[in-house]
């Protein structure tokens, strides 16, 4: 069914949510599928089987990577979060959500000399 997957009727939905909507279902389908053929590298005994088996996982890593990109590249919040998580080497949970994602260095990464640091400054113990 060509509705399969909106929870909203066809004809409220713009083509631009459609178009997204169709993005993002790609994308957990080709994480869905990194998944399995991860867990089939390991679970095989057959080395040969695994070295095949790990080349189409890393496509789907590929796939995964070009539908969040299009999605990003649509989406300036996605854009904003994306920037804020990806790339660092902060602990995920100390990136505090109320630091807006502008105020991380461009890239998101670590600008070298900066001994680690995001550029934001300790935020602890700041009321």
């Amino acid at each position: 069914m060509a509705s399969e997957g909106f929870h909203e009727p066809i004809d409220l939905l713009d083509a631009a949510t459609m178009d997204r909507h169709r993005a993002i279902q790609s994308l957990a389908e080709e994480l869905e599928a990194i998944d399995w053929y991860d867990q089939r590298v390991v679970a095989t005994a057959d080395e040969s089987l695994a070295a095949v088996l790990a080349h189409n996982r890393d496509d789907e890593k590929e796939h995964a990577a070009m539908a969040l990109e299009w999605l990003r590249r649509r989406d300036p919040e996605l854009d904003a979060q994306l920037r804020k998580y990806l790339f660092t080497s902060a602990p995920i949970v100390d990136l505090s959500p109320d630091t807006p994602a502008e105020s991380a260095p461009p890239g998101g990464g670590d600008s070298g000399g900066s001994g680690g640091s995001l550029g934001i400054g300790s935020l602890r113990g700041q009321s």
